[in-house]
């Protein structure tokens, strides 16, 4: 089967070509930087996704068209059926799949145009009222947890955006942990809220809420999470070594995920502790990045900061705090420093303290509106 770059980032442009990758009257679609790949691939791929990821060390990820019908499958039978609005760049998998959602469901997107603003999300919002026999359509989105924030501050002082929150029978967030404090403020608000776990190599989100989509299983091994069924990938195109490593199978012949990232399942709830190897070494003792980042954005004004790892001459290596400045401002850098200190103190012990805070106009993100951590740590470490 070939393969059929897609180079643009118009989502329409997308949509219709997937459209024939999913119900396999089309050649196959690569996503992203689709330099040097192989022109062509398996029977029943749909879609290739090349991402640099935060890392960035680029990979594509082989994604059939049974895996991403599933996701979508499993996505309607945990959450309902209904009307997507498109809120995420179409090329990477959480935007994919709501296009992807949209088709099994025979039913149009709705596609948020331009650059992201609280504003044009509720106008693309009012667009989706409908009803069929005299019901409403439920209506679903999908965001990052910095597009969430947008909307709730703006939502603060505009009834519009407000309402567009309200409107949806859920949004869907992921791509990074939500902070606690931002899922408190916008259930507040009276958004419903599902916090989803996963990755391109899922098809997407494949746990929500921490518990397993329908036909998805999770499991721990040593201390990592892995994840088996429907929705997994075909594995890496071109990289049959990356491929067998991060797709193993188990005696019983079944193909699970590493994820790479820490975890453990409590009554039947996935709990994720972050990277396994997001960890420096600080005076000789292991610090775990992640997890100070947590306690970090428990402190007010630093809910959406980035901790990272640089060098450091008495330590080895140490943590630093990356925030835009906003709510910070309210109060000294050495106060808000002192108090995300205190706050790592009291939760993980004084060797895991951040070293510094470093506040910037804005946090460099990823096409997929995530914190873009390699561009961030090397700034820091310039600043060093």
């Amino acid at each position: 089967m070939k393969l059929q770059p897609v180079t643009g980032e118009d989502p329409r442009e997308i949509l219709r070509s997937l459209r024939g990758a999913i119900h396999g009257a089309g050649p196959a679609l690569a996503l992203g930087l689709v330099e040097g790949l192989p022109s062509d691939v398996d029977a029943g791929t749909a879609v290739v996704v090349t991402t640099s990821g935060s890392t960035g060390i680029p990979k594509s990820v082989v994604l059939s068209r049974d895996a991403l019908t599933a996701s979508a499958l499993a996505t309607a039978d945990r959450i309902g059926d209904g009307a997507w609005l498109l809120a995420l760049p179409a090329a990477y998998v959480a935007g994919l799949q709501v296009l992807v959602r949209s088709l099994v469901a025979d039913r149009e997107p709705a596609i948020l145009s331009g650059a992201f603003t609280p504003q044009s999300f509720a106008a693309a919002a009012r667009t989706m009222v409908s009803t069929v026999g005299g019901d409403r359509v439920p209506t679903y989105t999908s965001l990052v947890p910095a597009q969430l924030t947008k909307l709730l501050d703006a939502a603060d002082a505009d009834a519009g955006v407000l309402a567009a929150l309200r409107s949806f029978e859920a949004i869907l967030v992921g791509g990074q942990a939500l902070p606690a404090a931002t899922l408190e403020r916008a259930e507040s608000a009276g958004a419903r809220i599902v916090r989803t776990y996963g990755s391109t190599e899922t098809s997407g989100g494949c746990v929500y809420d921490g518990v397993p989509l329908r036909g998805v299983r999770v499991r721990i091994q040593s201390g990592e999470v892995q994840v088996s069924g429907p929705t997994l990938a075909d594995g890496y195109l071109g990289d049959p070594e990356r491929t067998d490593a991060a797709f193993p199978r188990d005696r019983d012949g079944a193909r699970w995920y590493r994820t790479g990232d820490a975890g453990l399942i409590e009554d039947g709830v996935l709990r994720v502790r972050g990277r396994l190897d997001n960890v420096i070494v600080s005076g000789g003792i292991n610090v775990s990045l992640d997890r100070v980042e947590r306690v970090v954005r428990s402190v007010p004004g630093l809910a959406e900061a980035v901790v990272v790892g640089v060098p450091d001459e008495r330590w080895g290596e140490a943590s630093v705090v990356v925030a835009a400045r906003g709510e910070a401002l309210r109060r000294s850098e050495a106060t808000q420093l002192e108090e995300a200190r205190a706050a790592v103190e009291a939760e993980i012990g004084a060797h895991a303290r951040p070293s510094r805070l470093v506040l910037v106009d804005e946090l460099p993100t990823l096409l997929s509106g995530k914190p873009d951590r390699e561009t961030i740590r090397r700034a820091v470490a310039a600043l060093h």
